[in-house]
């Protein structure tokens, strides 16, 4: 069973050193949950990643001007990243690059540089104890170069001694998780930061076609008049404020195992974002 994030949170807020295991079960806990990275990096049954090939590659993302296969990120020297450094993972995960020189266009990295240092190597920890798996992906397409947006508020790491205050630490998890990486327009293919929250995009894949949701505060067309109760539910069940059955991408699977301080604190921080009709 996975530590309350909040005990492995003072664990790090406090500046002490920690055995190794606390470091793998941090990382565990925000690549399994927040970061919802096997939502991408797993081969879909559906609904779920196929049993013993978690991490090893998944989604295709096939939106011109590129052809993009979820790589994979497992412990394996030939086709994932058994041969990368710590080191080397940090520099993709927060200057969207890889040890050959190439940058990323999919990876929502531009949302990671808020990560506070003792999480950041909580995660490389985990993902270097992840067991190798042999599945080569198909190499990426890029037909034309895509910016590398950095989310508001994500250009540096966040000092854990305001992850006190519940809105600011909310504001971490939904950054490190990228929520508005979705759940933002985008404008001749970049995101729209002055209507974030305000949904828009579509999604096609196993599930069909979904439209990202609206979730400002918006009483007319976001989630306003949502209780924290029916937002909960919708986060980790996928089941809306009049009991309809939501479809993916979103990783309701991973989120249920987020502690109910983190939902709160995130949906504390949802309920800030300004209303767009």
């Amino acid at each position: 069973m996975i530590r309350s994030a909040t005990i492995a949170l003072a664990v790090f807020t406090a500046g002490t050193a920690v055995h190794a295991d606390t470091l793998v079960e941090r990382g565990s806990y925000l690549v399994n949950t927040i970061m919802t990275c096997g939502n991408c990096h797993s081969p879909k049954g559906p609904p779920d990643a196929v049993a013993g090939k978690d991490f090893s590659g998944g989604l295709r993302f096939n939106a011109p001007p590129f052809d993009v296969t979820a790589s994979n990120i497992t412990q394996d020297k030939d086709t994932g990243i058994g041969s990368w450094s710590a080191a080397d993972i940090k520099k993709l995960l927060v200057d969207n690059v890889r040890p050959d020189g190439v940058q990323l266009v999919v990876m929502p990295t531009g949302f990671y540089g808020i990560i506070t240092p003792g999480d950041l190597d909580a995660i490389v920890a985990y993902m270097q104890s992840i067991k190798p798996v042999s599945n080569k992906v198909p190499d990426p397409v890029y037909k034309m170069p895509v910016k590398h947006q950095i989310f508001p508020g994500a250009e540096k790491p966040m000092d854990p001694s305001v992850f006190s205050d519940k809105i600011k630490y909310g504001f971490y998890l939904a950054t490190v998780g990228h929520c508005m990486e979705c759940h933002t327009p985008r404008v001749r293919g970049e995101l729209e930061f002055a209507s974030m929250g305000s949904g828009g995009q579509e999604f096609p894949g196993p599930w069909g076609v979904s439209v990202s949701r609206n979730i400002t505060s918006s009483k007319v067309k976001g989630i306003g008049d949502w209780t924290d109760a029916e937002i909960k539910r919708a986060i980790t069940q996928g089941i809306d404020k009049d009991g309809n059955k939501l479809k993916g991408p979103m990783g309701y699977q991973y989120y249920a195992h987020m502690t109910d301080a983190d939902l709160d604190a995130v949906i504390a921080w949802v309920r800030t974002l300004p209303p767009k009709d």
